[in-house]
């Protein structure tokens, strides 16, 4: 059968299955189920005949949003802040993992670009970061403690105030993907470049391992976030510019939806990089190198499993009960 005769013969099918998604028919667990076992055998169907179509992603995010409607049926009883966490999350982060991709790529990309313009630009990291902070940096390498302004404050008050400033340029990350993504890609532009400027600033002026060890406690997890919400900024654009088989505005509805999820995940780990920052990065130059560089491990192994790995195997056990299911 040809595509367009495929489409003509089940378009209606497939409406039917958004207006289910979109909550303007009700349907009762059982329907949706039905609904689902439908959709997959088309899926399946346009995945051997039309692999590279885009009725192939059209097919597959129905199919996608129909199973979390039944998956959340059926795990209302159950915590919903876990299960947020557990399964909801992971599996969009699966279904959106190239936009993750972009943002990595985004976030090398620029990093690189602000160690190259330090290197080259004595004034680069000045300009970036200001003579005040660049001046009492220098004092504080010369006396030996390069990240002596991490201990400054008291504990509680560097948390609080350090997780605000924090959530609010992962929040600047994610609402300017408004402004069809562009937005989203100044900010990340912005804060990478100056990333990899003071990151560099400390390697030439020879601290560069001690850096790493205060840095890196809290950005490890901090630095990761940011990423996310970029990534999630991205998804918010790309459903306003394309909205594919769908309206601009429902297009905009998942999307907005779906990103939103993706930068709430986020706040756990935004909150935790404050508390290591107020509580624990004032203590790294008087750590032993062992512990600074577990911590900095732990944190990112943490993180990266989340968004890198478990979401595999959360699709993959997905999978398995649609198989169990048809």
């Amino acid at each position: 059968m040809r595509e367009i005769a495929f489409i003509k013969q089940n378009k209606e099918k497939w409406l039917e299955f958004e207006l289910a998604i979109f909550g303007k028919a009700k349907k009762n667990p059982d329907e949706l189920a039905n609904l689902y076992i439908q959709m997959m055998n088309d899926l399946s169907y346009a995945q051997t005949y039309y692999p590279k179509s885009k009725t192939v992603v059209y097919l597959n995010h129905l199919a996608s949003q129909i199973y979390q409607k039944i998956y959340k049926t059926k795990r209302a009883e159950k915590n919903r802040f876990l299960e947020f966490f557990r399964t909801e999350v992971p599996l969009l982060v699966y279904e959106y993992r190239r936009y993750l991709l972009y943002s990595f790529v985004l976030f090398f990309i620029t990093v690189g670009i602000g160690v190259i313009s330090a290197r080259y630009d004595i004034n680069f990291v000045r300009l970036i970061l200001g003579d005040g902070y660049v001046n009492m940096t220098l004092e504080n390498i010369k006396k030996g403690d390069p990240m002596a302004v991490y201990a400054s404050g008291s504990n509680w008050g560097s948390f609080i105030g350090i997780t605000m400033n924090n959530l609010y340029v992962g929040a600047r990350c994610y609402i300017y993907g408004l402004f069809a993504g562009i937005g989203t890609f100044y900010i990340a532009m912005q804060n990478c470049i100056m990333l990899g400027a003071f990151q560099y600033f400390f390697y030439e002026q020879g601290v560069f391992w001690k850096s790493v060890r205060g840095i890196w406690i809290h950005g490890s997890m901090e630095i990761f976030a940011i990423v996310i919400e970029t990534a999630a900024g991205f998804i918010l654009g790309a459903s306003i510019l394309f909205p594919k088989t769908f309206s601009r505005v429902n297009s905009f509805k998942i999307g907005f939806k779906n990103s939103f999820k993706i930068f709430l995940s986020t706040f756990p780990f935004t909150i935790g990089a404050g508390f290591l920052e107020g509580f624990i990065t004032r203590y790294s130059i008087d750590m032993p190198n062992v512990l600074s560089s577990f911590i900095i491990l732990l944190t990112l192994g943490i993180i990266s499993f989340y968004y890198l790995v478990y979401p595999f195997i959360v699709h993959k056990k997905t999978q398995q009960l649609s198989a169990k299911l048809i």
